[in-house]
């Protein structure tokens, strides 16, 4: 497989935009003690692209177009794993082959990109998706077609699939608990809520405003949206600056970040002056946007390529290794790594590759080795995780200022935010 020519490189279309572990020795140990490899016609009852010596998945983000800023390091993540999960051996005495597809940034193509991989390519898996309106695009061709997904982004939660494993964090892991923090740690009473025009922000900003009016007892004092890839943001801060929240509380996607940033930072609301905490704004983007243009300001994430832990410090070196010294890595970037780590643990649990066999097996499987922790799959498809609040620096990286003391358990419908 070829390295770059399939996608741009994170440096080649930053630079263009601004114009405008864990390794196989690491994971598991060096060594690996090999089974007899079990007949396909065992493992494979289904009709997937499994033969005796490989089995296919699809990767399918965004290549292009606007959210290819956040999306691509989703790729590097999943085939980085891909990787070492193919050095030990692959995955019942198979190799895996990855069918890459682009989405291009636009829903229909992601749905018409999910029924070539089932239909035709007859994948055993997908890991693939970025924002919530390319999940919604694929999910009912995944339903049909009963394809299996690995979906890394964080996300307002509503959702409950058993075609999908949901490895970011959803609204009880991200938003609720990065609002009690603001309002706790910072004391902010009064929240401006912006965010990109689709289904995620939108749907985001309704939980934070019942949360931060009925729970917490503050005030929302404006929420403002723009189109995705928007790029000219004079007059949502003309607002902003005239109602002077306490917080501005954040969901532009993309590579609007570039833009919303700088232009935040020439009109003097940078780090150093106004409260902003995003839930958007990871080390990907902010490579894009200059840590100069972020410094001071505050993301909520469940990872962040600046915490501690031996895991995290094998993967962090793996990445680099691969995809350059210069590559960062963002929260979504590390929960795309934990997808096909996850369905190897779950294929080899159920001793199978079908579908069903492996969506029943993954409940309660623990991954120790995750960069970000220690995680485990509950019973609705989702992780136990921890939250984290990063307070970024000039270089790009973000100093970790709070993290919850325990996994957070998955709650995709939270009573009262429906």
């Amino acid at each position: 497989m070829s390295d770059n020519k399939e996608f741009f490189s994170r440096r080649t279309l930053l630079k263009s935009m601004m114009a405008a572990p864990i390794m196989a020795s690491g994971v598991m140990g060096s060594r690996q003690v090999m089974a007899a490899k079990p007949a396909t016609s065992e493992i494979n009852t289904t009709g997937l692209a499994v033969d005796d010596d490989t089995v296919k998945v699809g990767i399918l983000h965004s290549l292009t177009g606007t959210m290819a800023i956040s999306e691509t390091g989703s790729v590097e993540a999943e085939t980085l794993a891909i990787e070492q999960i193919n050095a030990m051996g692959g995955i019942l005495g198979r190799k895996i082959e990855i069918i890459k597809e682009d989405g291009a940034s636009d829903w229909p193509t992601f749905a018409q990109r999910t029924r070539k991989l089932l239909r035709e390519d007859n994948v055993a898996a997908i890991m693939g998706c970025w924002t919530s309106a390319s999940r919604k695009a694929v999910l009912p061709v995944l339903e049909k077609e009963n394809g299996l997904l690995y979906y890394p982004t964080f996300y307002e939660g509503l959702e409950q699939s058993p075609n999908v494993f949901y490895t970011g964090q959803e609204a009880t892991q991200q938003i609720l608990a990065s609002l009690d923090w603001l309002w706790e740690e910072k004391g902010a009473r009064t929240f401006y809520l912006v965010g990109s025009d689709y289904i995620w922000p939108r749907t985001t900003m309704k939980i934070a405003r019942i949360h931060i009016e009925k729970v917490l007892g503050g005030k929302v004092v404006g929420e403002d949206y723009a189109p995705l890839g928007h790029t000219s943001f004079g007059s949502m801060i003309n607002r902003i600056r005239l109602r002077r929240p306490d917080a501005i509380y954040g969901a532009v996607v993309g590579g609007s970040n570039v833009a919303f940033f700088r232009q935040l930072n020439a009109a003097g609301l940078n780090g150093n002056r106004q409260l902003l905490l995003s839930l958007a704004t990871t080390e990907d983007e902010v490579l894009g946007i200059g840590g100069e243009n972020v410094e001071g300001c505050y993301s909520a994430m469940k990872y962040f390529q600046s915490i501690e832990n031996d895991n995290n410090e094998e993967f962090v070196k793996a990445f680099k290794e691969r995809w350059g010294e210069d590559s960062v890595i963002g929260d979504v970037t590390q929960a795309a790594y934990l997808g096909p780590w996850l369905w190897k643990m779950a294929v080899e649990k159920a001793g199978s590759f079908d579908v069903e066999k492996v969506a029943a097996a993954s409940p309660g499987l623990e991954f120790k080795k995750a960069p970000e922790g220690y995680v485990k799959v509950h019973k609705n498809h989702h992780l136990w995780s921890k939250t984290r609040i990063g307070k970024w620096r000039k270089d790009g990286q973000a100093d970790v200022v709070y993290e919850s003391p325990e996994l957070i358990e998955p709650n995709p419908f939270p009573e009262g935010y429906q």
